[in-house]
């Protein structure tokens, strides 16, 4: 294997890359943003390395959401604050009902690009460059607005700084005290759900106050006042990771400082590309999603480059295979596995492998289907002896109609009322809490 370098991956095969018309403006564009300041530091993606390890163990379980591609138009506070908030309410059930510490890792703040099946889109009769998240080009059937521009690229830096900046504020600043729980829920959250978590959060308010008059609160003990919360997103843009990888001052390692997680997607994992190639050189935990046609020597290669000291914390697998696959597929891949003693974080991404094509035309996900492969996910792993460590959720929480089914009873008829996303279907926040109560009895029963 060659020596690595933040450039090294530039001798390999870049899967899914844009093709920018001036790559003088590209190179411009890279250099300014490697003078940038970072993102984030060192010292959180060990923290989170650590908390992984956890997971790794059975010892905690790994919460991963956001949006399926992070928009430029759409970029605001209340959209932020409301992502935030139905991750907290989730990882407070997931907690409290499953009686499991949860690691949060947010989809957002570096979620720009977008791997397509095709190059190019059609529509009317006229053939343009597919939209390939914002980072990249734009949504607008356009020749303009699809043309790659890479002064997109700071835009995306900027917006991904002011992100996180809130939810720095967010986690630290008193919205996430457990005091506040009941203040949470937000407004489109139907009766049912609604009812439980307030129920819920009678009990830990309870639990609180009994606290409270142990000597126990807030001003005390932080860790009821604020919360840990790491970012994620796929390394896909190789230009955009590379500008961002800073060499750590204490340790001497490479950090990629775009997001605390970075993952490779199903299309660009290949083990001789450049995406394992870049980012086998930096120390962030990584992932890999990995589809239904994985095979062991595909794991044991990626484990191989990606993680060679088998360090516990660093590699999560992310399965998205689909309901009516995983029962067929996983079973025999994890039992191909097992006895190679690999330090891996096993977690379930429900949406990829269940998108259908609704007759109203729309893209969507059944509610049904994302539930089943959750739970064949758990089934699986108690079978195998493993464990099932997480869930990588594309939601939102905007009161959208993009998935069909939950105690919402959306339809494909009503996909229309509010489809909002940018690329994906997403959950909305009441079918994300209905989710994560459902988790929560899986994770309670493992946990006896």
């Amino acid at each position: 294997m060659q020596e690595w370098n933040p450039k090294s991956w530039r001798s390999k095969v870049a899967l899914q890359q844009p093709i920018y018309n001036d790559l003088e403006v590209l190179n411009r564009i890279q250099d300014k943003l490697s003078k940038y300041p970072p993102l984030v530091f060192a010292g959180e993606a060990r923290s989170l390395k650590a908390h992984l390890a956890k997971v790794s163990r059975g010892e905690a379980f790994l919460l991963q959401g956001g949006d399926c591609a992070e928009s430029f138009a759409d970029f605001n506070a209340v959209r932020i604050r409301d992502l935030f908030k139905i991750i907290l309410q989730m990882a407070v059930v997931l907690t409290y009902a499953g009686a499991c510490p949860i690691v949060k890792v947010g989809r957002l703040a570096g979620q720009f690009a977008k791997p397509r099946s095709s190059d190019t889109e059609t529509l009317n009769g006229i053939t343009l460059p597919s939209y390939r998240g914002d980072i990249i080009n734009g949504i607008e059937f356009s020749a303009k607005a699809r043309e790659a521009n890479p002064n997109r690229i700071l835009q995306a830096y900027h917006q991904s700084a002011a992100t996180l900046n809130l939810i720095r504020a967010f986690a630290q600043g008193g919205l996430a005290d457990l005091n506040q729980v009941q203040k949470w829920n937000l407004d489109f959250v139907n009766n049912a759900q609604s009812e439980r978590f307030c129920e819920m959060a009678d009990k830990i308010t309870q639990a609180l106050a009994f606290m409270e008059a142990c000597g126990i609160t807030a001003k005390n003990t932080p860790t009821l006042h604020e919360t840990e919360f790491f970012t994620s997103h796929e390394a896909l843009l190789l230009n955009y990771e590379e500008a961002l990888t800073r060499k750590d001052h204490l340790t001497g390692d490479w950090y990629d400082c775009s997001a605390h997680m970075l993952w490779i997607g199903e299309r660009t994992r290949n083990l001789d590309g450049a995406h394992l190639e870049f980012l086998r050189g930096v120390r962030n935990p990584l992932g890999v999603k990995i589809g239904p046609n994985a095979t062991k020597d595909d794991i044991l290669g990626i484990c191989e480059i990606l993680n060679p000291s088998n360090e516990a914390g660093r590699l999560n697998f992310i399965v998205r295979m689909g309901a009516s696959t995983i029962l067929d597929r996983l079973p025999k891949l994890l039992e191909s596995i097992k006895s190679e003693g690999k330090e891996i974080v096993w977690s379930i991404d429900p949406m990829h492998g269940n998108t259908i094509k609704a007759s109203s035309g729309y893209k969507t996900r059944s509610f049904d289907s994302i539930l089943s492969e959750v739970k064949a996910f758990f089934e699986i792993h108690k079978s195998v002896g493993t464990y099932a460590g997480g869930v990588h959720l594309e939601m939102t929480g905007e009161d959208v109609t993009e998935c069909v089914g939950g105690m919402q009873a959306i339809t494909e008829e009503n996909l229309g009322c509010n489809y909002n996303t940018q690329c994906d279907p997403r959950l909305n926040a009441s079918q994300a809490i209905e989710l994560s109560f459902l988790i929560a009895d899986v994770l309670k029963q493992r946990c006896i």
